[in-house]
């Protein structure tokens, strides 16, 4: 028998574990179905331009990035830390004060809530900050909504600021997701820096792709089927295995795994389109209060590396699974959002991710197994939370998993 790892799918939860198992002396072989390495993370260039397979960012709060991570090396572009919202031709700011001091008064002047409701999400943001996230996830569990209630925040602010913001986070607007998981993402946003790698989303994967050995990563090579002995491929037969960690998303992982529980995917669409300029003067992302879109950015204003020199790049995401029939609404949305005529404005290309995200409504297993069966395992962010963080914590237990029954 080998005494290689076999791990299908080379997305951030399938390359942390090889990395994790790489560094325990462990021969490891990665198989990856495309011809990139990333999976829901990767990165395109069309014309001059990084298209992220959707929009995403990289919080620097995510402990375990920073433990996997150079994320110097990875040259993070700030966006600044807030929204803008928009309604019925109204745009308000509201920014974290202690990340931008000058902007201090936006929260306070934004007509968004009563000044008890800013008083009451203060209180809940200094709260998140200062707890350690064991003690948030281990608090009593409610519905987003109700969470928001119950510490005293009006429906007027949910609706105009937390509901658009949120949306975009765990891509669902009823805010019926885990107060647990809300507290845990909130606290991050509360106390990290969110950005983009200047080369785009794409440079986490390739980093650590880097830390394997030559060869370890077979491109173009898709598993069809995982057996006792390794696993069969389309081209290349029967590859032998010590062990097998699927992770890949969760619709191939159960097709890989009968029997598999994976829990229901949200599904979000990305918009991209090209202008002559800028129609904004600075980086913060838009909600759309209205729910016409879900938020839009320039992002080449945060990531100039993003475009090219004279040109600037418009990333708009909208929930679901849309296709590029749906431009044209989205365009002329996104003419009332900036206030601008985007007539000219050139579509570079839609991404439908339909298993962007995990669910994760009450109650939230934040753990789920990674053993599946002897010598098989799985991991992706479907067994830890719906976020770079989860994908790359269950690649570290399924290794774990691994080196401790190989002992």
């Amino acid at each position: 028998m080998s005494d290689t790892v076999i791990i299908v799918g080379a997305g951030l939860a399938g390359l942390a574990c090889a990395v994790r198992l790489h560094s325990a002396g462990v021969p490891v072989r990665v198989v990856e179905s495309s011809e990139e390495v990333g999976g829901r993370v990767r990165t395109d260039v069309v014309d001059g331009f990084r298209l992220d397979r959707g929009f995403q960012v990289f919080n620097t709060a995510y402990p375990e990035a920073g433990r996997v991570l150079d994320v110097a090396a990875l040259d993070l572009r700030a966006i600044p830390s807030g929204v803008i919202a928009f309604e019925r031709g109204r745009r308000e700011r509201f920014m974290l004060p202690w990340r931008h001091p000058s902007q201090a008064l936006s929260g306070l002047l934004a007509d968004v809530g009563s000044p008890l409701d800013k008083v009451a999400l203060a209180a809940l943001t200094a709260r998140d900050i200062a707890l350690p996230a064991d003690r948030l996830r281990d608090g009593r569990e409610r519905t987003t909504q109700e969470e928001l209630r119950h510490w005293g925040i009006s429906q007027k602010m949910i609706e105009k600021m937390i509901r658009p913001f949120l949306a975009g986070v765990v891509l669902e607007r009823e805010l019926e997701t885990s107060s647990r998981f809300f507290h845990l993402i909130w606290r991050a946003f509360a106390r990290g820096t969110v950005g983009v790698p200047a080369l785009g989303m794409g440079q986490i994967a390739r980093q650590l792709a880097t830390r394997l050995p030559p060869g370890a990563i077979s491109l173009g090579t898709p598993v069809i089927a995982v057996s006792e002995d390794g696993v069969e491929t389309a081209g290349d037969g029967t590859i032998p295995a010590r062990a097998v960690v699927v992770a890949t998303d969760p619709a191939m992982a159960a097709a890989l795994y009968p029997g598999l529980e994976i829990p229901t995917m949200r599904s979000v669409t990305t918009f991209y389109h090209a202008a002559p300029r800028s129609p904004m003067e600075d980086p913060t992302q838009i909600v759309d209060v209205e729910g016409h879109i879900t938020d839009t950015l320039v992002i080449s204003d945060a990531a100039p590396e993003y475009a090219p020199p004279g040109r600037a790049l418009i990333s708009t995401s909208v929930l679901g699974v849309l296709s590029a029939g749906d431009e044209p609404r989205v365009r002329a949305r996104l003419s009332q959002i900036y206030g601008t005529d985007t007539s000219g404005w050139e579509h570079l290309a839609t991404y439908a991710i339909g298993d962007a995200l995990p669910a994760m409504p009450p109650p939230l297993r934040m753990r789920r197994p990674v053993r599946f069966a002897d010598g098989r395992y799985v991991c992706g962010d479907h067994r830890d939370t719906g976020s770079h963080q989860g994908a790359l914590v269950s690649g570290r237990r399924a290794a774990d998993a691994v080196l401790a029954d190989l002992g």
